[in-house]
């Protein structure tokens, strides 16, 4: 990886244009604060750095394809198939993944190139390996809707933009008798593996295909079908010996050959469908019928701008400005639709459904985004809510339980607990119609009843013990935040039995706190601690914990801050205890989970258990703690760089922090709708909330010296709570904040 490398790391520092350090040089505020043009202040490579694993390439809101390139390299930094220390292209697939810690997708890829290549990874550093080139930074260009990059070693220029179910190619070649583009069935990312493909030309100009695969999503299938903008001259299909047992085609690639003049263009147009190449052609009419490259870009940015005015953020600081409408971009990559324009997808049940009433969606990483992503939905995307919610039902029925982390109508399983009856219980709480509420209660409530997943054990002793389940302490501290949850719907539908059921449930955390070193700790089935017990300590995936130590998770109480204030004998303890975890410091050990990132002290800002825990001090009545706090993770945890994320992105959620924080509050109950404050960092913003109302929220006196709360009042009036309703954010109003130096 020698070569690589070097020229990755030229071509990373050619990339620096902006810099925190000189933001704002020479800029108009007035003008920037008028500007209908939102997609300016995105940059797109913030999170392609460091671990941030972030989507990089041409999409729209929410849309089932994100076309973008794939590097040659593999690895937990390359999740989404890019990351910005390399510098080679195999390919531009037109599904990925944004900000995970699991590789997966890169289906349907395309690939221009010159002359006879075989298409596969080759051999790093080896010009004359494979199919894949090297490319030089400085010509790669991206905005929200637009990639545009040179490929050296072909000579072509590509630029790609998109709709919701349909990738647009646009490929400059040199001159030349033997100009190929290659469609690749058999590479994936990650750990995606081909089962089974097929292409056939159907046409001098049309070639349809599916690729079917296995991964992370353990059965997946995506239906294509392309059209060129001129006759192909020779199409030639290859069948590799690489064979599946249940396959029926095996794994193939296919080349098209053409002649080119210099700076001829080819145009190629792919679209989609989870269900049939039938369905696929017709979301290629409906979305894109035309040849026009340059207005699809012009739809693209429209659809962008239209989403990113949602929140008008208003600051005389441009760096701030560029890292909270990235933040706001990379929060609508997913979920993404995942259903035809006549309504059909593909289910969990593995059948296909016709002309659903509801629109469809996937890629639900439901772990981190029920804590921001999913309450930041509510405000700003409350026309989606009866959509979103509509999906997870019909996964239950289709499954028999709320999703836990799905992807491509399959249930991963991913990580621990039941965040799915968050995000369902929250919407019910909030008050959101459109779906059936009898049928979503019992959907909450068997979900949380189930015998898997150690739950079984969740009713028997109350929590669960090490001694019958690994992540033991995590699973029963999340299990208990749902049936918490659950809880809340039950006492609002007056099911009083429910109610202190799943109440009583909810309170398992009990179970784990050792008076004594006060931390919250495992037990096994005689109620003994584990010992021996490092509260530092950390093995991946394989001890008491998920991705964190005893520091973290000794505050997973979302839900009960009052009862856990309770278990450390007073508030004063519980505070004490609070401060030091923001400055003690210790070795995690060398099987520790490289999530656990974003580290101040043992607070970890890189990991979403962590997220909550600086609002623990407003929820009990100290907000200037939360106030420094959240000001000091805004101003260093979150950049305007490549590396601009303390952690993986996880498909919005570590950006949703930062809008709702940058806002100056965030949703610490994991349903309901009390946003607590923090220090907003913005000077003003209107927030679009649906029904043609606005919430607008100022900061008068702001600075960074004025990061305290003096008083607030909402719409003119004194206001001496110590968070922001959901209802009132719904009804539209002005919250002002006016800020001070001065705890």
């Amino acid at each position: 990886m020698n070569v690589i490398k070097k020229t990755a790391l030229f071509a990373a520092l050619l990339l620096i244009v902006y810099s925190c350090n000189n933001a704002g040089g020479g800029s108009n505020e007035e003008e920037l604060s008028e500007s209908k043009n939102l997609t300016q202040y995105v940059d797109p490579y913030i999170g392609t750095g460091d671990h941030g694993h972030v989507f990089l390439g041409a999409n729209v809101p929410f849309g089932l394809v994100q076309l973008g390139p794939v590097n040659i390299s593999q690895g937990w930094d390359w999740c989404s198939g890019y990351h910005i220390s390399d510098s080679t292209i195999m390919g531009f697939s037109h599904m990925h993944l944004s900000g995970t810690g699991i590789g997966d997708l890169g289906d349907i890829s395309f690939m221009p190139v010159t002359g006879e290549v075989k298409p596969e990874r080759g051999k790093p550093g080896d010009p004359d390996s494979g199919m894949y080139s090297l490319f030089d930074r400085s010509t790669e260009k991206v905005r929200p809707g637009y990639y545009a990059v040179h490929l050296d070693r072909y000579g072509v220029d590509v630029e790609l933009t998109a709709t919701k179910r349909a990738g647009f190619h646009k490929y400059t070649f040199p001159k030349s008798s033997d100009a190929r583009i290659i469609i690749d069935l058999i590479h994936g990312i990650g750990w995606d593996a081909p089962v089974d493909g097929d292409l056939v030309q159907e046409s001098d100009s049309v070639v349809s295909g599916y690729r079917y695969s296995k991964g992370w999503a353990d059965d997946q299938k995506i239906y294509f079908t392309a059209i060129f903008s001129r006759p192909i001259k020779e199409f030639s299909l290859k069948r590799h010996d690489r064979m599946h047992n249940n396959s029926k085609h095996g794994f193939v690639s296919g080349q098209l050959l053409f002649d080119t003049s210099e700076n001829e263009t080819v145009y190629v147009k792919v679209a989609l469908s989870p269900v049939s190449i039938e369905n696929a052609k017709l979301n290629m009419a409906t979305e894109l019928s035309g040849w026009d490259f340059e207005q699809t870009i012009a739809d693209a940015d429209a659809a962008w701008n239209n989403e990113l005015h949602k929140i008008d953020f208003r600051t005389g600081d441009a760096c701030v400005k560029r890292i909270f409408y990235t933040a706001l971009y990379h929060t609508m990559v997913a979920p993404s639709e995942f259903c035809d324009v006549n309504g059909d997808y593909y289910g969990t049940d593995k059948q296909i459904h016709r002309e659903a009433s509801f629109t469809n969606y996937t890629t639900f990483s439901l772990w981190d985004t029920y804590r921001a992503a999913h309450p930041l939905m509510t405000i700003i995307h409350p026309e989606k809510m009866p959509d979103i919610i509509n999906t997870m039902l019909t996964i239950y029925k289709e499954q028999g339980k709320l999703p836990v982390w799905h992807l491509m109508a399959n249930e991963t399983n991913c990580m621990v607990g039941n965040p799915g009856v968050c995000v369902v219980a929250d919407a019910m709480l909030k008050g959101f119609k459109g779906f059936d509420e009898r049928y979503a209660y019992e959907a909450l409530r068997n979900s949380v009843m189930l015998d898997e997943r150690g739950q079984k054990w969740m009713r028997e002793y109350g929590y669960i013990p090490f001694d019958k389940e690994n992540e033991s302490v995590a699973k029963t501290m999340e299990y208990a935040i749902a049936d918490w949850s659950v809880a809340q719907v039950a006492k609002v539908m007056e099911k009083a039995d429910d109610y202190e059921y799943f109440k009583r449930l909810s309170e398992g955390y009990k179970h784990y706190f050792d008076p004594e070193l006060q931390f919250i700790r495992g037990k096994d089935s005689k109620g003994e601690f584990r010992e021996p017990f490092n509260p530092f300590h950390s093995v991946h995936r394989e001890n008491d914990y998920t991705e964190g130590t005893a520091w973290q998770y000794t505050w997973l109480v979302p839900h009960d801050v009052e009862g856990l204030v309770k278990l450390f004998g007073s508030k004063a303890t519980f505070l004490n205890k609070l401060d030091s975890l923001f400055i003690v410091s210790g070795d995690m050990g060398e099987e520790a989970s490289p999530d656990i990132s974003g580290l101040i002290g043992q607070y970890a800002h890189g990991n979403e258990p962590s997220h909550h825990i600086i609002y623990l001090y407003t929820v009990v009545g100290e907000p200037a703690k939360t106030a420094e706090k959240v000001r000091e993770i805004l101003e260093t945890m979150y950049t305007d760089q490549p590396a601009g994320l303390c952690g993986n992105e996880d498909v919005g959620q570590m950006s949703a922090w930062y809008i709702l924080s940058a806002l100056g509050f965030y949703q610490v109950e994991p349903a309901g709708g009390h946003y607590y404050f923090g220090s907003p960092l913005m000077d003003e913003a209107f927030i679009n909330v649906g029904s043609g109302k606005t919430f607008s929220v100022s900061a008068k006196n702001n600075s960074k010296e004025n990061k305290y709360i003096k008083s607030v009042t909402l719409n003119g009036k004194p206001y001496d709570r110590r968070y922001i309703n959901f209802d009132d954010i719904r009804a539209g109003g002005v919250l002002e904040f006016e800020m001070s130096d001065t705890k």
